[in-house]
């Protein structure tokens, strides 16, 4: 029988519908409960493509031995953390400071007032390598619960108390200048693998805002290092597993530092955000491979991740069928060179391995291998190539697809739409920005309420219950604002305005300007989360920097320029000490530092010249240039009030800082007012 999560809209949740453990969803009614039943809580977090969350749903979730002893002893409460990031922040934070490490499933125990006191990730169903396994760990709980409980609510006492005193020095009331960016770029190259690219050893995960900041970093002053880590760092990444030689996309990261074996499960926001990164370095080099990655990726978001509603969904699972009827990591991916003869026989068999390194001992388990493109050099045959992709996709579309979280989260599909929108006017594919304007016209239709107020999650056109977060408000607004460059379309900057104005007054605390990553109003839990450094994705923090330095250069609204500046003073602090894990944010200065340049494009808008000035501009590598498009006589854009037509003629406006450059007509030298 179905237990309480049969009525969530989580596929992470409805996973675990089933189960015989009586869970709860994270609400009021649980606590309540626990409070009742004088049980302590078990909180457990993880997501849908979580592969060592699955393992321990089947392990002890599942097993009805555990969930007997669960249901008797404790209120178990299950938490999607891509649906509450709230929570998961909370409670990780928690964990970290505890035990030195974190991961996901996070499991915790709580008192009924939501204290923590004590934690840990995966417990396995045996002892193994140090680990007690989770019924040891049920077991000790409870005893403590039962016999030690003065003690139990000193230490979650004590662990509040200190969660509490972490509240984050702001840093510096003023901006971060040339000498901090200096720095952080001299932190990056202490950090580069000059091998392999990237930064750091294994794992190593995808950092695009890290590359972001050396495009802008490289467009401001020119520094050829800065561009060189990138363009290499992306070219090592392209050639490697973690990118899906076939169908286009990256996995979440490569358990090794040669980027050869990802974990398999494919993020939305990881393919957004490189989908963007990989267009911008071809803007800035012409290459080649930048151009095939960013379209390629591109196109695996809208076949793969594209929802019935025009959404995107979060994920698709490292796990899938092998076949024989048994999950396994990464079995809809690899290849056996058995495998390739099978599917196009002894010659072009022999062709494909050369050619993506498929090798007789294999390169992940059991003598398959991950495609890579391995031969920097040599000539092979484009035709037969693409021939042979081709009969290798449509043999890999046979197998048991790995499973799809449905789930939409807001802040994911900004930054979706605003890798899909510039994609799209890059490379004159209009299909793409197309796809941009469906996620984006979802987002307004069913996120955003008569309040403009922000939703995290729909699923299947069923909103979820949760509100957004200021990474939500941040990223939306980053969409939002990217489309209104590309289309010229004003409401989608109105848009961006409803939504920032939230993140003046419910995020931002009055007197420091330091930003929250929950409204003023929200579900008050035992701490407000507010963390400044970019993971997986930019931070709430820097993200907002962002939206409203572009918001700001877009309307001159001065308390959202003031805003952004007061955000940045963190970067200042950080961006010299830990670059990696602040790009966004470093990111972010380098437009503010360039201006960022605002440029208006005025003209009819069928008229080729205008068309042309249009692409001129969205193609400048000015750090964060934003660009407004419409009639001379329009209303629909504020850059475009009372600029003229020169002779006529379709003409562009380049300003920054309040300074303007004579408006001009000329294509050459709308480019080059826009270079360094």
């Amino acid at each position: 029988m179905p237990n309480r999560l049969a009525h969530e809209t989580s596929p992470y949740l409805l996973q675990h519908a089933d189960n015989p453990v009586d869970w709860w969803p994270w609400s009021a009614d649980a606590f309540e409960e626990a409070r009742r039943s004088g049980k302590p809580v078990l909180l457990s977090v993880g997501y849908s493509s979580c592969h060592w969350c699955h393992v321990m749903a089947h392990e002890s979730f599942e097993d009805q031995e555990t969930a007997d002893y669960l249901n008797a002893h404790f209120v178990s409460v299950k938490v999607d953390r891509e649906e509450r990031p709230d929570v998961d922040a909370v409670y990780m934070e928690a964990v970290q400071a505890a035990t030195g490490q974190g991961g996901w499933p996070m499991t915790v125990f709580l008192t009924p007032d939501a204290e923590p006191f004590y934690f840990g990730t995966y417990f396995p169903p045996a002892p193994r390598q140090g680990m007690p396994s989770f019924r040891q760990v049920l077991e000790g709980v409870h005893s403590a619960w039962t016999d030690r409980r003065d003690e139990v609510a000193e230490v979650a006492e004590k662990i509040v108390r200190d969660l509490a005193g972490r509240e984050i020095a702001f840093g510096d009331t003023r901006v971060p200048g040339e000498e901090e960016l200096a720095q952080a770029l001299l932190g990056l190259t202490r950090d580069y693998d000059s091998v392999h690219g990237g930064f750091g050893g294994a794992p190593k995960f995808p950092p695009s805002m890290a590359v972001e900041f050396l495009l802008r970093h490289h467009a401001r002053t020119g520094a050829e290092g800065a561009l060189q880590m990138a363009a290499d760092t992306c070219e090592r990444m392209a050639r490697g597993g973690i990118y899906d030689q076939l169908g286009g996309g990256f996995a979440r990261y490569s358990v090794d530092r040669e980027w050869v074996v990802p974990h398999f499960e494919k993020m939305l926001y990881d393919n957004a955000l490189l989908c963007r990164v990989y267009a911008h370095l071809w803007r800035a080099t012409g290459s080649d491979l930048a151009r095939r990655v960013a379209l390629e990726t591109a196109d695996f978001m809208v076949r793969e991740l594209r929802t019935n509603e025009g959404g995107f969904a979060s994920a698709l699972d490292a796990d899938s069928d092998d076949g024989n009827g048994k999950h396994v990591e990464g079995a809809y991916y690899v290849w056996t060179p058995a495998q390739l003869r099978e599917v196009l026989g002894e010659q072009d068999a022999e062709l494909a391995a050369d050619y993506f390194g498929v090798t007789a001992e294999g390169t992940f388990e059991e003598g398959a291998s991950v495609l890579q493109l391995p031969q920097s050099e040599g000539v092979f045959d484009a035709e037969r190539i693409a021939s042979i992709r081709a009969r290798l996709l449509e043999a890999r579309g046979e197998r048991p697809a790995p499973g799809r979280d449905d789930k939409v989260v807001a802040a994911w599909n900004g930054l979706a739409v605003a890798a899909l929108a510039e994609t799209g006017a890059y490379f004159d594919r209009p299909d793409l920005v197309e796809a941009a304007l469906g996620a984006a016209d979802l987002l307004v239709r069913l996120h955003l309420d008569e309040h403009a107020r922000l939703a995290r999650t729909s699923k299947d056109g069923r909103v979820g219950a949760n509100a957004g977060v200021l990474e939500d408000y941040a990223d939306v607004s980053e969409g939002f604002l990217a489309l209104a460059s590309v289309t010229g379309e004003g409401v989608w900057l109105e848009f961006a305005g409803f939504l920032l104005d939230h993140v003046l007054v419910q995020f931002t605390d009055e007197e420091s300007g330091t930003l929250y990553d929950t409204a003023a109003d929200a579900e008050k839990l035992i701490r407000r989360p507010q963390d400044p450094t970019d993971n997986a994705t930019p931070s709430g923090w820097s993200a907002a920097a962002g939206a409203l330095l572009s918001y700001a250069a877009q309307t001159g609204a001065e308390p959202h320029r003031a805003a952004a500046e007061r955000a940045l003073g963190v970067v200042k602090a950080l961006g010299p000490r830990a670059p990696r894990f602040i790009g966004w944010g470093l990111a972010t200065a380098e437009a503010l530092l360039d201006g960022p340049r605002e440029v208006a494009v005025v003209g009819p808008v069928d008229d080729p010249a205008t068309k042309e000035l249009h692409r001129a501009a969205l193609l400048a590598t000015a750090p964060g240039a934003v660009v407004a498009v419409g009639a001379p006589d329009g209303d629909e854009l504020p850059l475009l009030a009372e600029r003229l037509l020169v002779s006529g003629e379709p003409t562009a406006y380049v300003c920054r800082n309040f300074t303007c450059d004579a408006p001009t007509t000329d294509v050459d030298r709308l480019r080059e007012a826009l270079g360094r």
